[in-house]
């Protein structure tokens, strides 16, 4: 707190040229469990339904998102600040992989600069006018997902969980993390619920069976989708085609999303 003993405000404006409706986070508490996926699948869902969509890539030393759109031309700048590169279908994307000289090159910087990267993003970034910005977060809860709760408006976050047991102390953490920040947790999509057999279509649960419906409810929030592990999406990303996905497991939660923003606008 400050010296009159108020919370400091530690939000950064963004790019005067920006109006962005619509924040939303994707959050998990650790790594490998889908996170830039469901980032791509939701914005590729919502841009379907007539949206204007972006995606920033805050998770700055493992960036993928571009490889999921095929993109491999270089984000570019002018006198007012960085443009976005757009995917075929017209999702604006910014991610550190689309600035540096090659695709392969690691990123070795310390958490202070990998935050202030993630924050030039949000507000050096001409993003122009969106319905909807999705924000691919680095998983944990340090310093990057830190600074994105105190400095970026976020409308909510989605939390990416797998069946594992040990998710459900994972699960916990960023939500607990969410709601210490005083962010909404809009709900929890599980990946990599099951395998679905190419012969006699029974679905085989990989990890056990999953929990994910009792960890949602004892924390007040809901499941909004599950996704199996599923070789023709991962062959699309590996392709850089997850624009020609037809798959719909996440077709109830984009439906949630764009019920929540209509909701807001009724109120205002």
């Amino acid at each position: 707190m400050d010296k009159q003993g108020e919370t400091p405000d530690f939000k950064v404006k963004t790019h005067e040229m920006n109006s962005i409706h619509r924040v939303i986070g994707i959050v998990s508490g650790k790594g490998g469990v889908g996170k830039s996926l469901v980032t791509s699948m939701l914005a590729v869902l919502t841009q379907r339904k007539g949206f204007r969509v972006g995606i920033l890539d805050a998770d700055v030393t493992g960036p993928s998102i571009p490889k999921m759109f095929g993109i491999t031309s270089k984000a570019a700048g002018n006198q007012y600040g960085l443009v976005p590169v757009q995917s075929r279908d017209g999702i604006r994307i910014v991610s550190v992989n689309l600035l540096l000289e090659r695709d392969d090159m690691p990123v070795i910087w310390r958490g202070p600069i990998l935050s202030g990267t993630v924050k030039q993003f949000w507000s050096e970034v001409i993003w122009g006018d969106l319905d909807f910005l999705f924000l691919d977060m680095p998983p944990g809860t340090g310093d990057v997902p830190l600074t994105v709760f105190q400095s970026l408006p976020l409308d909510g976050v989605i939390v990416v969980a797998s069946p594992q047991d040990l998710v459900h102390l994972i699960v916990r953490k960023a939500y607990n993390m969410a709601k210490s920040m005083d962010i909404p947790v809009l709900g929890i999509i599980e990946n990599m619920s099951y395998l679905r057999c190419p012969d006699c279509g029974q679905e085989i649960k990989m990890f056990g069976e999953s929990h994910i419906e009792t960890i949602a409810a004892e924390l007040g929030t809901e499941v909004l989708g599950k996704m199996p592990i599923d070789p023709r999406v991962a062959e699309l990303c590996d392709r850089g085609e997850i624009e020609n996905m037809d798959q719909e497991y996440l077709a109830a939660a984009a439906d949630h999303l764009v019920k929540m923003a209509e909701k807001t606008e009724a109120n205002l």
